[in-house]
């Protein structure tokens, strides 16, 4: 006789078996296995358990089938980026190694990949990782500090390189719906969604320079979201996500993009030769006041220069002081030119002047209005290039 095949009895029936044992073992025994039998025996025989009906098919909202279509799109377009290399730390300034995360997308078949250039800034090593999990080492084609945009390149099999697909930022409305795909804190390809919350945002970036026509987002950004795509609603690229505002450090709700207008300005000059050209008017230092900017320096032999732009006069002077002769220098403001407008349009900040002439080509001419002497005048300034 096996006990263990019983099954556990209830606790009322674990007293009444106390009670029998208490009057005599063998009949216990008996009675026992005799009950054991009899719940054996009238048990049902098992039955295999009946089919579940078959499940109807998801039923999702056109919301959701937004989502998803966007998602399946897109996704295969944007890698996860890993860095490594060394920062100065301590007092004695020792390089200590350090390591950073962000995303990209795959924007050509020949594995060149977009990114911001804070991302990668500083960077010894650089691994990418593709949407099938395989790795590869990333070169630093090119990148622009006062855009915040790199491009990396792979050595890739063109099959598994999906490029992304550029839209534009020229018609975007408040309201607009957007999706986020990127790795914040390493979770690969995350989807967050939102709405375009405002337009022609200003960002500042650490080279000093401010990027201009920012988009503001609500979707959710993070740490390890920089460089991944921000697309509209047909899964098309819309902007660059670079930066968040935040006292914390993670998503509150507030985002920027860096416009695709700007990257594709920027994106065919980095990989053809590493480096964004830019137009220069060959003015050195201005002062801002509230006519506009007051020229202070000018590039020697500069186009400023060449056109005939006054700039601050330095005035050397010899004086005697005591048995000696001594050159002294001052600064005569008087005739000074004051910048009023580049091409018709009104500046007032060096932001201004600056965006107003880098969106021009080295050799095109431009009317530089400024005040002179209390006389308003239109200065043609063929640029150069910068350097």
């Amino acid at each position: 006789m096996e006990w263990n095949a019983c099954r556990p009895v209830p606790r009322g029936r674990s007293l009444r078996l106390r009670a029998l044992v208490a009057v005599g073992v063998p009949w216990a025994v008996v009675g026992v296995a005799a009950m054991c039998g009899v719940i054996q025996a009238q048990e049902p025989p098992r039955v295999a358990p009946a089919q579940s009906p078959p499940r109807p098919a998801r039923q999702l909202t056109p919301d959701e089938l937004a989502n998803v279509r966007v998602y399946d799109a897109v996704n295969r377009s944007v890698v996860n980026v890993n860095t490594k290399g060394t920062v100065a730390a301590g007092l004695f300034l020792f390089e200590v190694p350090s390591e950073g995360a962000g995303s990209a997308s795959v924007i050509d078949k020949q594995g060149h990949l977009l990114t911001n250039y804070h991302v990668v800034e500083g960077a010894d090593e650089i691994q990418v990782m593709l949407y099938d999990g395989s790795g590869y080492e990333a070169k630093l084609i090119g990148f622009d500090a006062a855009t915040d945009v790199a491009v990396l390149r792979i050595d890739a099999p063109a099959e598994l390189l999906e490029p992304v697909v550029f839209g534009t930022s020229v018609d975007l409305l408040v309201g607009q719906r957007v999706f986020a795909i990127g790795n914040p804190f390493g979770l690969e390809r995350t989807l967050t969604t939102g709405i375009i919350s405002s337009l022609n945002r200003s960002l500042p970036t650490k080279s000093g320079r401010t990027i201009k026509s920012i988009i503001q987002t609500d979707a959710a950004i993070n740490p390890g979201n920089s460089g991944g795509p921000l697309l509209d609603s047909q899964g098309t690229l819309i902007g660059m996500n670079t930066a968040i505002a935040s006292r914390t450090g993670q998503s509150a709700g507030v985002g920027f993009a860096i416009p695709v207008g700007t990257l594709q300005r920027i994106v065919p000059q980095l990989i053809l030769k590493g480096r964004v050209t830019r137009a220069d008017a060959g003015i050195a230092r201005v002062f801002q006041t509230e006519k506009g900017l007051l020229v202070a320096g000018l590039v020697p032999g500069g186009p400023a220069e060449r056109a005939g732009v006054r700039g601050f006069k330095v005035i050397r002077e010899r004086r005697r002081q005591g048995p000696f002769m001594a050159e002294h220098t001052r600064v005569d403001r008087s005739g000074a030119d004051t910048i009023l407008a580049v091409d018709g349009t009104e500046v007032k900040t060096v932001d201004d002047f600056l965006s107003a002439v880098e969106t021009r080509k080295p050799g095109e001419r431009v009317l530089v209005a400024v005040e002179r002497e209390g006389r308003r005048l239109d200065i043609a300034v063929v640029l150069d290039e910068a350097l």
